[in-house]
Formats: structure tokens, sequence, C-alpha cells
């Protein structure tokens, strides 16, 4: 069969077959040409063919260049630094609010100096976090697009698409790192400081303002520039200091946001549907859907319960870093209005923070913030500073998701072990001791059932088959016992 005997449909396989076979260097113009039986322009398939052919020659991986890239073009599309006197200006910021944060907390301060940051220094520093948020949800688009492509192929394409997986995978994957860099570009016009997102994105103990921003933050505030960079710097070494002092909570936050990520998978039928209908002469559509958040499922019931622990986390952490900033800024006359812009701002979001949640599925608000900063306040009222500020030591002191419920609890048990009370027993405590003094083997032996579960220390002593009070915790008759 000759070159003119060939269907469209035939021609655009050779096409394929040249680009995956590594021939597509000098394919031939007549020949796209007779792709107009397919309703394709050539030139565009000239094109792309070129660009998949780059991405075939690639290893697989995902491009987070193309993020970096994407987002420093927008970032920096203005031209401008941070001048000279907006650095003193903020270095003179950074100093007051040192002082005052003093008073207000016995967290230490940072051991490295605070920055200002340019929109282009701010993308660059903060990028490994969003690249580490959305791994997830770009492997997702890419392993979903190989097994469209796979199974939407004919059966004499099968052993083309088998080698064609890298390609979509560099694709899909490249498509969605260059839509994350749009987004991240469009945040770095909008945020103020490090810690204005919600979530760690600067490692711990740096903290960083954006002076670029400041315009747009206060235009409809009426108020002076230098009073808005005292208090937002107030607020941002508060947030960093805490991230410095408790240096397992950044973790923590991280572990949590990536765990909801990985929760997410697309959504076949809405990505081959848009892929039956797609034009590559018009990708507004794909770029639509990806910002839209038309390729994610519904949330899981158990992404559900992951954002709502994430939630009540982000707000323990904001409505700590609100109190403490309200403490240390009480000379600042416009203080107050300042915090509701911030608290109405975080609520709202932009523009960026909409398109990121549309993207990775995740909206990072602290929706009870408020309630959070009351039992902050209740706890700085009833213990001091030094009792609230502890609660940041470890892991297992920090008021949970029922404390910002019931701060009246909270309260209670920090009063009573301030006066050195034993706290309150509870199931958990009976059920840790039987455990600890071989509980188990007393109710073998015939010890009632409320026994087993909740027997004294000196009951369980007295048991012939209990471990000895020697403060080792360990069971003799341990070995015994059923696995």
């Amino acid at each position: 069969m000759t070159d003119d005997d060939r269907s469209p449909e035939e021609e655009f396989q050779e096409l394929i077959r040249q680009l995956f076979g590594g021939g597509a260097d000098g394919i031939d113009p007549e020949q796209l040409s007779r792709l107009t039986g397919l309703g394709i322009d050539p030139a565009m398939m000239q094109t792309v063919m070129r660009h998949l052919q780059g991405a075939f020659e690639g290893d697989g991986e995902i491009s987070w260049d193309l993020a970096q890239r994407q987002a420093l073009h927008i970032a920096n599309q203005d031209g401008l630094g941070v001048t000279t006197g907006q650095r003193t200006d903020l270095d003179q910021a950074f100093a007051l609010a040192t002082l005052w944060l003093s008073e207000a907390t016995t967290i230490s301060d940072l051991a490295q100096p605070p920055r200002a940051l340019t929109r282009g220094g701010w993308v660059e520093a903060t990028l490994p976090v969003w690249q580490e948020l959305a791994e997830p949800v770009a492997t997702s688009i890419a392993d979903a697009l190989t097994s469209a492509l796979s199974e939407q192929a004919p059966d004499d394409m099968q052993n083309l698409v088998q080698g064609a997986g890298r390609l979509m995978r560099s694709v899909g994957g490249s498509l969605f790192a260059t839509q994350l860099g749009q987004v991240v570009g469009r945040l770095s016009l909008e945020v103020v400081s490090g810690g204005d997102v919600g979530i760690p994105l600067l490692p711990s103990g740096d903290a960083a303002i954006l002076p670029q921003n400041f315009a747009d933050f206060g235009r409809d505030l009426e108020i002076p520039e230098d009073q808005l960079a005292l208090y937002i710097a107030t607020r941002e070494l508060a947030h960093a200091r805490l991230f410095r002092h408790a240096r397992w909570l950044r973790l923590h936050v991280i572990s949590q946001v990536t765990d909801f990520a990985r929760g997410i998978h697309v959504d076949t039928e809405a990505l081959e549907d848009l892929a039956s209908r797609f034009d590559p002469s018009q990708p507004e559509e794909l770029r639509n859907a990806l910002e839209s958040g038309a390729l994610l499922p519904a949330r899981s019931d158990a992404q559900t319960a992951a954002l709502t622990r994430l939630e009540n986390l982000l707000a323990t952490i904001e409505g700590w870093v609100d109190v403490v900033t309200a403490e240390a800024t009480t000379r600042l006359p416009t203080a107050e209005r300042i915090a509701e812009a911030v608290r109405r701002r975080r609520a709202v979001g932009g523009p960026a923070e909409q398109a990121l949640g549309s993207l990775v599925g995740l909206e990072i608000r602290p929706r009870r913030m408020r309630e959070a900063a009351a039992m902050w306040r209740a706890v700085t009222d009833a213990v001091g500073v030094a009792a609230r500020d502890a609660l940041w030591d470890y892991p297992d002191f920090m008021p949970t998701s029922d404390d910002i419920d019931d701060p009246a609890a909270l309260v209670a048990r920090l009063e009573a072990r301030a006066r050195g009370e034993e706290p309150a027993r509870d199931a958990f405590d009976d059920a840790l001791e039987q455990l600890l003094a071989g509980g188990d083997d007393a109710s073998e032996s015939g010890a009632s059932e409320d026994a087993a579960r909740g027997a004294s220390a000196e009951g369980a002593a007295e048991s012939d088959e209990s471990a000895p009070d020697d403060g080792t915790g360990e069971d003799r008759g341990g070995d015994e016992r059923p696995v």
C-alpha cells in the first residue's frame, strides 16, 4: 500500500509509530497535511508532536521545574525587589515586635533574624512544601491518564500504548505541575508573611515578610503602613517562635496535610468525558477543569475526618498566635482593626487560595480559630502565660478538639495540676493499671470482671499471679497469656 492509499486514521497511527520509535525528528509536512481528514490542524499537530517527543525522552518523572518556572514568571513580572528603605523599616518593626513578644510569651526568640522576602524569594522558599502537598494528586492524574489511554486504545495499538505509559505520566504530571506553578505564582502576589497561608511553608524558626504586598493588604484599612508592618511583624514572629519551640509541630502539620492529599484520586469518569471531547487547539477547557476541581471526586468520609482534624490543629495554632499577638500589641492603637482584617482575610481566602483548594481539594482554613482563641484566653487568665505556653512542650500536652469545645474542663485540669493534685482517674487509667498489674491473670484465677477491669494497685499486689511492685511494669505470668 502506498502513502496515497492510506486513510487519515492510518496516517495518524503511522505518526504515532514514528514518535514512539524515535523517528519524529523529521516528520514530513506533506504527511501531516493528510490529517485534515481527521479535522486536525497539521501545524498544531507538528508542535504537539515535538513537545510529546520531548516528554517521551524524559524519565517519566514529574518535572517540578515547570512549576517553579511558571511560579517565578508570575511572581517576578513587576521586576520589583525589596528596597533598602523597606528593609530598614521592617528591621525596626521586627526589633520592636521582639521586645513586645518577650512580655506576652515565655517562648524564646528566634535563632536567626527575620527576613524581608521578594515574591520570587517566597516562591523559591516555599515550593518544596507545595510539591510535597501536590505530588500525590499529580501522581493520581498521571496514573489516570495512563489507564484511560490503555482502556480506550484499539487492540492493534496496545503495543504502542504500553510503550507510551512513561510518556503519559510525564505529560499528565507536567500539566499538573504547570497549573500548580500558576497557583503558587498568584499566591505570591497576595501573601504578606511566611505564616500567612496557615501551614508552615518556611523552615522551622524562619520568619519573613513580603513588603511588596503590603499596599494591597492595607489599601482599604486606612492604617499607617508602619503600624501595619509592626502588627504583621509581631504576628509573624509569634508564629515562627511557636514552630521553633515545638519542633515536632511542623512535621505534625505537614503529615496531616499530606495524609489528606494521598487520599485524593482523580475522577476517571470525568477525565474520560473530558478526553472524549477535548480539542487540543482549545486548552482552556482542560485548564478550567483542573482549576475548578472538576477532576476531583467528592470527599470520602475518611478525608472529611482528616480535614476536620487538620482544621482543628490549625485553629489551635492560629488561636494561640492570635492571643499572643493581641497581648503583645496592646500599645498599638490600630491592633484590633488589623486583627479583624486578618481574621476576615483568612476566613474568605483570595482567588489564588481558592484555586489551590480546587487543585488539590484542600481548603486551608482554621474555621474554629475564634473558638480556639477563646480557649487560649481562658487558659491564660486561669493559669498564666508560662503554664499556657508549657502546653506546647510535648505533643501529649497540646489541647485537643474537645478542649476547644469545653475550655472549662481544660482549665480545671491545669488548675489541679498547679495545686499538685493528681488528675481524676478515668477508664483509660484503670485499663492501663490493670495491664501493668497483670489484671488479666487475676481474672483467669477467678477474680470478678469488675475487679479485673479496675483493680487498685494494692489489690493487684495481693494477687499471687500479679506482677511484683518493683516499678518495672513487667509481668511474670505474661508468658502464659494467649497471643
